[in-house]
């Protein structure tokens, strides 16, 4: 058995599973390019050998401390570049740890305590950063303008003495961890958190929307303190209705504490409970039960978010504590309301789209300063407008959306329904604008992305409204809408795989969704569209008549229904759909005149004459 002193570097990708799980391909393709691009020339650069990969990360060999601590600065710093380039939904983060130590040789590979520690400090990294053992420390002092930071002795899985393990400070900023910058000055690291979605414990179902509605709010205040990072809601929710290990969860996530809780709501009391556990350990480091009256339930999130603050020995700027302070409204009732409203915008059928619209306007009648009651109203009024739902008009929409930014000017939900409410008006310069606006006040605005990607579509740029599309589907997990849409999308730009992939998640949620609520068509409709997108006709017939039984009337089924027949080459039955639609739609007709599904029907004689009778200005 041959034995030699190596150096170990260990890279894993922070929350790969959990990002695979919501976008595959764009995941893998990013993960590719990454090792193409920048961990391979940069390992062959200091002269390492990879000598085994394992999907989401790789060991490598180099014969010199030095060369390998220089390697894993190069490459953090590289992924910190691309990660800035990239979009949102494609930003990927390593953790690195490395040793030095005995390794056993086997051919082509390395086995022994070196590989295991230098994967245990991995472990501990926080993302982007790098964990190195004593021994390397030691080993570079004096050679590298690097700054190590004690870490203290860990003990490590399988490993039976403790490591003293020191975080690397490669000069990456205030990012980079505790320690010490090239310019000698003191850097702070941010705290990583993950929240995981708090359980609905009312017994009802119908209770969901006030512990996401809770669990939101947690995740916006923690996100306001600027050395705390908070893992975003679209990637913490795909835990949501899971039993899991935290321990496990927060290796998925790459972070090192996780605040999960409960919600049970009943009358005019509720109970909140909130544990903050270390995931390195599973140790409970707080935890608290608040049985309180349901109107002091802001009160509740506040001590909450102290309690974190105090546990974690943060410190926050003046700004920050005026900032974290500060409630969208006093009012428990309104609060309650414009949750619910959340809750049924989301559902996109006639019948809950109404409701939404009831709920938004009931919180600004308790509150009449709730910006962002106003900007739900915006947002159901241009979608009720768009297919002739209700009688409102482009400038009562716009004077709606203009009262939530008088109210909160940096609110974006409410420029995101201004933008639709000016496309809907023909004024799509000013629209995009607004979505742009939007979007960089708030990335994650799930109305913001979708919207946007429905613009871009009516455009013909496909590429753009996929990468839209691709965001709307990953900030809610359970959005089915975006999803058909994307395969729709990816159908017109002939990527088959792509396709097939979007259309067989969009299915995955519409079915999810109609199991949960049988009463609403809108996952129907769209079920029974990407159905025939993947030649399922039988499934796709079972889908559209479930859809027509329960919204005979409705516009947007009818539409939807009408493209699924003509995906399955049945022309006439489409166009008896469509006689009933397009001449009550003429103001959307940006999206009929437009939509790849009617392209087989574009020289069809009925066709012609429907859209020649039914065109007219918005």
């Amino acid at each position: 058995m041959q034995r030699k002193l190596a150096a170990i570097l260990a890279a894993d990708v922070v929350g790969y599973s959990s990002m695979m799980e919501i976008n595959e391909t764009g995941t893998f393709q990013r993960l590719r390019a990454d090792q193409k691009e920048l961990l391979e020339p940069e390992i062959q650069k200091h002269n390492g050998r990879i000598f085994k990969l394992m999907g989401d990360g790789l060991l490598v060999e180099f014969g010199s401390v030095v060369d390998a601590v220089e390697c894993a600065a190069a490459v953090q710093r590289g992924m910190a570049l691309r990660n800035d380039a990239a979009s949102g939904s494609n930003v990927l983060e390593f953790r690195i740890g490395i040793t030095l130590g005995e390794v056993i040789v086997e051919g082509n590979d390395r086995y022994g305590e070196g590989v295991n520690v230098a994967s245990r400090l991995q472990g501990l990294a926080e993302p982007g950063g790098i964990w190195v053992s004593g021994k390397v420390a030691k080993e570079i002092a004096g050679k590298l303008a690097l700054a190590f930071e004690p870490m203290g002795d860990h003990k490590l899985k399988n490993i039976a003495e403790p490591i003293v393990c020191y975080r690397v400070d490669f000069g990456r900023g205030a990012a980079a961890g505790n320690g010490r910058s090239q310019n000698g000055r003191a850097t702070q690291t941010k705290i990583s958190i993950a929240v995981l979605p708090f359980s609905n414990m009312s017994g009802d179902p119908e209770q969901e929307y006030f512990s996401d509605g809770i669990t939101e709010d947690l995740i916006t205040d923690l996100s306001k303190i600027s050395n705390l990072h908070v893992v975003a809601r679209n990637t913490t929710f795909t835990y949501k209705g899971r039993a899991v290990k935290i321990q496990q969860v927060a290796h998925e996530l790459g972070v090192a504490f996780v605040l999960e809780g409960s919600v049970r709501k009943a009358g005019p009391r509720v109970r909140v409970t909130g544990q903050l556990v270390d995931g390195r350990d599973g140790s409970h480091l707080w935890a608290e039960r608040y049985d309180r009256e349901l109107t002091d339930i802001f009160a509740i999130q506040d001590e909450i978010a102290q309690a974190i603050i105090e546990q974690l020995k943060l410190r926050l700027l003046p700004q920050e504590k005026a900032a974290i302070s500060v409630m969208p409204t006093g009012d428990v009732e309104a609060y309650t309301y414009y949750l619910r409203g959340r809750q049924f915008l989301h559902m996109c059928s006639k019948s809950y789209m109404l409701l939404a619209r009831r709920m938004f306007v009931k919180a600004t009648e308790i509150d009449p300063g709730y910006s962002r009651a106003y900007a739900g109203i915006a947002l159901c009024d241009s979608v009720l407008h768009s297919w002739r739902y209700a009688d409102i008009s482009i400038e009562g929409i716009l004077a709606t959306s203009a009262k939530a930014l008088e109210l909160e000017p940096d609110l974006a939900d409410a420029h995101a329904a201004r933008g639709l409410a000016l496309q809907y008006g023909g004024q799509r310069e000013q629209a995009a604008s607004e979505f742009e606006l939007a979007l960089a006040l708030d990335p994650d605005l799930h109305e913001a992305n979708y919207f946007y990607a429905r613009f871009f579509f009516e455009e013909g740029d496909f590429e753009k409204a996929a990468e839209l599309f691709e965001r709307a589907t990953q900030v809610r997990f359970d959005d089915y809408r975006s999803a058909a849409l994307l395969a729709c999308v990816y159908l017109k730009l002939g990527r088959p795989m792509d396709m097939e992939r979007a259309a067989r998640l969009g299915l995955q949620r519409a079915e999810r969704e109609l199991q949960l609520h049988p009463e609403n068509s809108s996952p129907a409709q769209l079920g029974a569209l990407v159905l025939a997108y993947l030649g399922e006709r039988d499934r796709a017939k079972e889908w559209a008549a479930r859809t027509m039984a329960i919204d005979p009337e409705d516009l947007n089924a009818m539409y939807n229904i009408a493209c699924a027949y003509l995906h399955m080459g049945e022309q006439e039955a489409a166009l008896d759909l469509l006689d009933q639609v397009i001449p009550q739609a003429s103001a959307h007709r940006f999206w009929w005149t437009s939509d790849p599904d009617l392209d087989p029907i574009r020289n069809h004689p009925r066709y012609k004459r429907l859209v020649e009778r039914t065109i007219a200005p918005l």
